[in-house]
């Protein structure tokens, strides 16, 4: 253990908090320095436990170097980096001080080596990205932001029910691989697996990112659902209940983003697509699968970020995001398309791109288990990319039909983010060497082979083949497609409204009856006890003895009797 260390993220979440008190040359300082200096504690703080404490009788480890903390930790300073680059010139003081504690939560979750740090980090990245959508000062941002809130807080209490589940069950808070055979373990599993985009809450994704501004977009593709992913790597590896929702997410993100005419939206499905590729992987749980994984998520942060960046720039230069409006871009934005291109194109597994080099891991692991029904889902599923995001999203975006509109490449701090990752895209898909190095295990995988090569051109030639056979069924309209969201936004409420006016004519009539009810009740006493009643007559002095005698009588008689 060290006496010094403290958690890597906290650089991010500290600094963050600093940002609404600088000046704009020392902002951007700031935004390029803190991630730099979260990389040098990240790659400066040596493997195994560093910081232990107790709470509460329970052993706490707040730092925990591992490999696979370090990778994500990495990636996520690097997003950090190249976000705050990108978001600097247009981004509120809120958003960048929301995405800055949001990025530094994540890179907390990293290095959490018990349950209650992650599940602290966990909620505190929850609150910053909610504030990150919330920063685009928008009507539907804001209700996005509360659907995406109330969302994630109710993954959250799940997650804490099972984490002092297990605690009463095992005495013990410590982070490690389990089995979802009992149900604190399921708790904790849907916990994760809500933040992943899941089945049937995959929605939230599509619903909440596309609502924020675009360089918010940006920060939240990275950090939500690959922090998921890295708890999944750590605490459920080899869990066969995730092979067939890894599956279920592949697909789902195909036809959804294949459906979508917003750019965004069909980025942000392609979120869940690509999501489920790893979740797929850390079912399967080899060694290679995991490694894949933890791969694809590196790369995936760079290229969606990319795409995004291009996608966001379109939005900042057109102030329009729906593909029918967009088209022949490529003109007045070359910068931004050529950039755009290159994200697609690795999104896409394109060979010499990061996405060849790190999905062809997972789809190696699934053949090398025999796995052959996953195995040909997985490559049906690449074509399926090919399809939304490789081919659809540049086509109609920067290609297709000519719009008319002429808006300049964006200001030169969003160019320099793009060529950033770029850059990345190429380099890491023409020497992988320093990505596989620092996986969590060793790597004896060459993914430049003749069968490889072949084998992904077809598919990528296949698919190239029928998007254009079937442009005309792939130009999209003006139409709206429904998702699961669609029951929390509209059916529950129809329900609960519903509910309402039948209920409310029901206690209406009863109200009415019992006021029916207490008006004759009134009525009675006054028409015996009011001014005109019979009690209020006038009744003689002699009347009266002779009544008070005779009763006194009765009362004689029947006392002696």
């Amino acid at each position: 253990m060290s006496e010094f260390a403290f958690p890597p993220g906290l650089v991010l979440v500290l600094g963050g908090l600093l940002i609404p008190f600088t000046s704009n040359r020392r902002r951007l300082a700031l935004l390029l320095g803190l991630p730099v200096l979260t990389l040098l504690v990240v790659w400066s703080l040596p493997d195994g436990v560093l910081v232990r404490t107790t709470f509460l009788d329970y052993t706490l480890e707040p730092v925990r170097a591992t490999a696979e903390g370090r990778l994500f930790a990495t990636i996520f300073a690097i997003m950090a980096f190249a976000g705050g680059l990108y978001a600097y010139r247009q981004a509120s003081t809120l958003e960048l001080t929301a995405a800055f504690v949001y990025a530094g939560s994540a890179v907390g979750v990293t290095f959490a080596g018990d349950l209650l740090t992650l599940f602290v980090f966990w909620e505190v990245m929850a609150l910053g990205s909610t504030a990150v959508i919330w920063a685009a000062s928008t009507v539907s941002s804001q209700r996005a932001g509360m659907r995406y809130l109330l969302l994630h807080l109710l993954g959250g209490v799940v997650l804490m029910i099972g984490i002092i589940a297990q605690v009463s069950t095992t005495g013990s808070l410590a982070f490690e691989p389990m089995t979802p055979d009992s149900v604190p373990t399921v708790l904790i599993l849907i916990g994760f697996l809500v933040n992943a985009g899941a089945p049937p809450l995959s929605a939230w994704i599509a619903d909440a990112y596309p609502e924020a501004s675009p360089s918010g977009t940006v920060f939240l593709s990275a950090f939500t659902t690959k922090t998921a992913v890295f708890t999944l790597l750590v605490g459920f590896p080899g869990a066969d209940i995730l092979v067939p929702i890894g599956l279920y997410m592949v697909f789902y993100g195909i036809i959804y983003a294949l459906l979508e005419n917003d750019m965004r939206r069909i980025l942000a499905y392609s979120i869940v697509n690509q999501v489920g590729f790893m979740v797929a992987a850390i079912g399967i749980g080899t060694e290679m699968a995991l490694n894949g994984a933890a791969a694809h998520a590196f790369a995936h942060i760079i290229y969606k970020a990319l795409l995004l960046m291009s996608a966001g720039s379109v939005l900042l230069m057109t102030a329009r995001r729906k593909c029918t409006d967009l088209g022949g871009l490529f003109q007045s934005m070359p910068v931004t398309a050529v950039n755009g291109i290159i994200g697609a194109l690795a999104i896409s597994a394109f060979p010499f791109t990061s996405g060849f080099v790190t999905k062809s891991l997972e789809t190696q692991a699934a053949a090398n288990e025999g796995m052959l029904l996953v195995w040909l889902l997985l490559l049906a599923a690449s074509a399926g990319v090919f399809l939304h995001a490789g081919i659809k999203f540049p086509w109609f975006v920067f290609f297709q039909k000519d719009s008319g509109l002429r808006p300049p490449d964006p200001p030169v701090n969003l160019r320099y983010a793009m060529w950033l990752f770029s850059f990345l895209c190429l380099a890491i898909g023409i020497y992988p060497a320093p990505l596989y190095a620092i996986l969590p295990y060793p790597v004896d995988y060459q993914p430049y082979t003749v069968d490889h090569l072949v084998t992904q051109f077809q598919v990528l030639l296949f698919a190239g083949f029928a998007f254009f056979v079937m442009l005309k069924q792939m130009r999209r309209t003006l139409t709206i497609s429904l998702d699961f969201d669609w029951f929390y936004r509209k059916f529950f409420k129809e329900i609960a409204g519903e509910f309402t006016l039948r209920t409310s004519a029901a206690r209406d009539a009863r109200e009415e009856q019992a006021l029916a009810g207490v008006l004759r009740m009134i009525d009675r006493l006054y028409k015996h006890h009011g001014p005109g009643s019979t009690a209020a007559r006038t009744w003689p002095t002699g009347s009266m003895v002779l009544w008070v005698a005779v009763l006194l009588g009765v009362s004689l008689l029947f006392y002696y009797l």
